[in-house]
């Protein structure tokens, strides 16, 4: 049988690339300078799309495809996607949605350790060999300290379960309070920055979360609080953040996204008190695989079904 066609829009990874051309044939569009070009080319002849939470895809673009009929996204966000101008003209947007949700919960923890005990901080301090000039200065412990998590969805929950080996009593901030959960609801984030030893922010990102960790709510954490992002950079006020650190008004935070990606304030990089990471909350080897894969079984189903398996969810 022949292969259906479809369009990739935007580089995926390599591995993400060959399956893709395993199971269909590809049109590629995204990088080149005459990208529009290439839409208009095939544009009667397109009906599904491959993309990345990244790369994104906008009204333009979908509108130049009148018989795009699904999107497969690969990644969790979906804040680069015109996801209601896609279903304003009848097309289904899937993600990626469970399959990273251990592997970014295991990086918030590991952040959250690095940012209270100094690991890397200490792993400088050997590398400069000053350890020869004195001891490392003394850090904080996480057991047993109270945990903040702002945004309870599949990520926040994982974070979540892995409190109780730390001995940490977890509270979270949400639109509404969620009814099966053993957590108690704040409903204002900065009394729950207040509380909090730890605020690890876990929410999608878009216009709704934009600057939702504000200066007020960075004010609120306090000398002893530390802040860790594993979500979108959107979701706190940078400017404000960087100077709470440069000030030393919170302990410290650890940062795994950022406003303008591959972009972060150079502030952040002279200081001590800040872990930078380049945004690798899904970057396993275990956790891609598992994301192509569900891109694929998206095109799969609706080629078979018309309907994508994963689709983003109603606003």
């Amino acid at each position: 049988m022949p292969k259906q066609l479809v369009l990739q829009h935007g580089r995926l990874s390599p591995s993400v690339e060959a399956r893709l051309k395993e199971e269909f044939d590809i049109v590629r569009s995204g990088e080149q300078t005459d990208s529009m070009a290439v839409l208009r080319q095939h544009a009667g002849d397109i009906t599904a799309m491959a993309t990345s939470a990244r790369h994104g895809v906008t009204a333009e673009v979908i509108a130049t495809l009148p018989r795009l009929r699904a999107i497969a996204s690969f990644g969790v966000g979906y804040d680069n996607l015109d996801v209601a101008f896609a279903r304003g003209r009848d097309i289904d947007v899937s993600y990626t949605p469970n399959v990273l949700n251990d592997c970014v919960a295991d990086l918030a923890w590991g952040a959250m350790l690095d940012i209270s005990r100094g690991i890397s901080e200490a792993d400088r301090f050997m590398r400069r060999g000053d350890w020869l000039k004195g001891a490392f200065r003394l850090t904080n412990r996480l057991s047993a300290k109270r945990l903040g998590i702002v945004g309870l969805g599949r990520i926040g929950r994982a974070i979540a379960q892995r409190a109780s080996g730390f001995t940490m009593d977890v509270r979270y901030h949400n639109r509404g309070a969620i009814p099966d959960v053993p957590y108690v609801h704040e409903p204002d984030l900065a009394a729950l920055a207040r509380w909090a030893d730890c605020l690890v922010v876990a929410v999608a990102g878009g216009s709704d979360t934009r600057h939702l960790v504000s200066k007020r709510v960075i004010e609120a954490l306090g000398r002893k609080g530390y802040l860790i992002n594993i979500a979108r950079g959107s979701a706190v006020d940078e400017e404000a953040l960087t100077t709470a650190l440069q000030a030393k008004s919170i302990a410290g935070a650890a940062l795994d996204v950022y406003s303008v990606e591959p972009c972060f304030p150079e502030a952040l990089a002279k200081l001590d008190n800040v872990l930078l990471l380049p945004h690798i909350g899904t970057a396993t080897h275990e956790t891609r695989a598992a994301m192509g894969e569900l891109v694929i079984d998206n095109l799969k189903s609706f080629f078979a079904t018309g309907t994508v398996l994963t689709p983003v969810p109603e606003a």
